[in-house]
């Protein structure tokens, strides 16, 4: 049955949380993409899983009012957007109803207050990304680009709408840069890394450069403004492909005016402008102040920790990977802030562990996709911070470490809203306020 193509049209009856279309064909229940509520379609089943069959839409019969014209030529093929056949702001209502459905259903919890949801820019938002390359000698011709939907195939772009404009007009010119080269097949990816001011290339290379190779490269660079690094085997070994040139890149908060350094190939937010309105949301529902004492959980390079600093308050970061710790120290030693960073397995984390660093006024948790709760489980009725704010990537462990903290620790779910930090697909970011009855 997969790949089959259908004969007759199905109507889309509903919508999944990750945006595709659900429609029912006879004893099937299908998981369409590129499918709006309410529209009758034909499509191509490309995978069958048990009784649920995912299918990609073939020809639209009668399109939603809500349908909207891709602003990418890759839409479809390509696999890094889900969601640009959505009107944008129907895209946001969209995220705004999957979070608090999750809520309900997974937590059975729900927030007194919601928050508008906060968008941004639709296009050029993706300043950090990591991209496959590949020779294809068919084409005579190296492929830069993401996985073709749903397939370990590269899509053959030579444009991208999401990423910054200038690493787009880059793809084309970047591709026959690479193909000149020696080593042509022995560049498997890209990572590319920028701040809106230097836009920097990491090469991923399994074989040297010889001289020829050094010259091509150094002329693109000086070409077209852009700064290529490298990297032969772990992240140890990335480097600027010249020795005079910057070691590092430098993201600038101008509100908090505060400078994070970061390595192009390490943990940074994707989508400045989100983030922006992220950090000033976190302060304004902590509210930090002097003389407190607040824990911020996964601070990564202190994107929370050094704005909460720079209220006076006393801030102890705690963050499992060591080579994040050492990069946060580093930039609160170059924003002259005093925090104190600390590494910790925080999946394994118990009621002791926090106790040896005393007892916290406030936290703040921005953890990945599988959330915080052996945190959550760590906290002491007699000892609960007053405040907790959640940044959450995933509404289902959100909702599964919210239904811990009311049910079971004695917080009130005070508010809680999302933010389009990544436009054109289904991911959902989100931001809530728990508070203690106590306080």
């Amino acid at each position: 049955m997969a790949n089959d193509a259908s004969n007759t049209f199905v109507e889309i009856v509903a919508i999944d949380h990750e945006g595709r279309g659900i429609a029912y064909d006879d004893d099937k229940t299908l998981f369409i993409e590129n499918a709006l509520l309410g529209e009758k379609l034909t499509y191509k089943i490309f995978k069958k899983k048990k009784k649920v069959f995912f299918a990609k839409s073939l020809q639209i019969l009668e399109a939603s009012a809500n349908r909207s014209k891709p602003i990418c030529e890759n839409y479809g093929i390509c696999g890094g957007c889900s969601m640009q056949h959505y009107d944008f702001g129907v895209q946001l209502a969209f995220k705004q109803k999957a979070f608090e459905e999750t809520l309900v259903h997974v937590g059975k919890v729900k927030p007194i207050n919601i928050m508008s949801p906060v968008s941004g820019p639709g296009q050029a938002y993706r300043h950090k990304a990591r991209l496959r390359a590949k020779y294809i000698a068919k084409k005579e011709r190296v492929l830069i680009g993401f996985n073709e939907k749903l397939s370990h195939f590269l899509t053959d772009m030579t444009s991208c709408e999401v990423i910054p404009k200038k690493i787009s007009h880059l793809l084309a010119p970047l591709q026959y840069c690479l193909t000149s080269l020696s080593i042509k097949d022995q560049i498997p990816q890209i990572e590319y890394a920028s701040n809106q001011d230097r836009h920097l290339l990491v090469l991923r290379i399994l074989a040297p450069l010889n001289d020829s190779d050094m010259a091509v490269l150094i002329d693109f660079q000086n070409k077209y403004d852009i700064e290529f690094w490298t990297q032969t085997k772990g992240t140890e070994t990335v480097a600027p492909l010249l020795k005079d040139m910057v070691h590092y890149i430098d993201y600038i908060n101008k509100e908090f005016n505060l400078v994070y350094r970061f390595q192009p190939t390490g943990f940074t937010q994707i989508n400045p402008f989100i983030n922006e309105v992220l950090i000033r949301k976190a302060m304004q529902l902590l509210e930090p102040k002097k003389m407190e004492t607040i824990f911020d959980f996964f601070c990564g390079l202190g994107n929370f920790t050094l704005p909460i600093a720079t209220f006076g308050a006393k801030v102890i970061g705690f963050e499992g990977n060591n080579h994040l710790v050492n990069a946060a120290r580093e930039n609160a030693k170059l924003n002259k802030q005093t925090v104190m960073f600390e590494q910790r397995d925080l999946f394994k984390v118990s009621k002791d562990h926090i106790d040896k660093f005393g007892l916290a006024d406030k936290w703040l948790i921005d953890p990945p996709r599988d959330g915080a709760m052996e945190l959550i489980k760590s906290i002491d009725k007699k000892k609960q911070p007053k405040k907790i704010v959640y940044i959450s990537c995933n509404p289902a462990s959100l909702a599964r470490d919210a239904e811990i903290l009311i049910k079971e620790k004695g917080y009130q779910f005070s508010k809680a809203g999302v933010l389009n930090m990544f436009p054109h697909t289904s991911h959902i970011e989100s931001i809530s306020l728990f508070e203690s009855y106590d306080s």
